[in-house]
């Protein structure tokens, strides 16, 4: 599903102008990423959590020339734990 995919979605489903919902769903997007730029963890109950976590560096090689020895450094990701119901209803269980 597009970002614009459910724009439309929930703009049949509530009645909206799909430019409001448009704009409430990008800002909501815009302010998940500032705090997860600022380290903040971002939880919403029920569907998951995001939160920065840090790659430790590494040593990366070409498999096509192993003796070539590459060092990746630490570099922050985000990572999405999902909450319970939503597990529960992917899963099944």
């Amino acid at each position: 599903m597009t970002k614009r995919e459910l724009v439309v979605r929930i703009a049949e489903e509530t009645g909206l102008i799909q430019q409001d919902v448009m704009a409430v769903l990008q800002k909501s997007l815009d302010h998940i990423t500032e705090a997860l730029e600022k380290g903040e963890t971002v939880e919403f109950r029920n569907f998951g959590v995001f939160e920065i976590a840090v790659r430790k560096s590494r040593i990366g090689r070409n498999p096509n020339k192993p003796e070539d020895v590459v060092t990746i450094p630490e570099r922050r990701v985000v990572k999405f734990k999902p909450g319970k119901i939503m597990k529960q209803r992917i899963t099944g269980i």
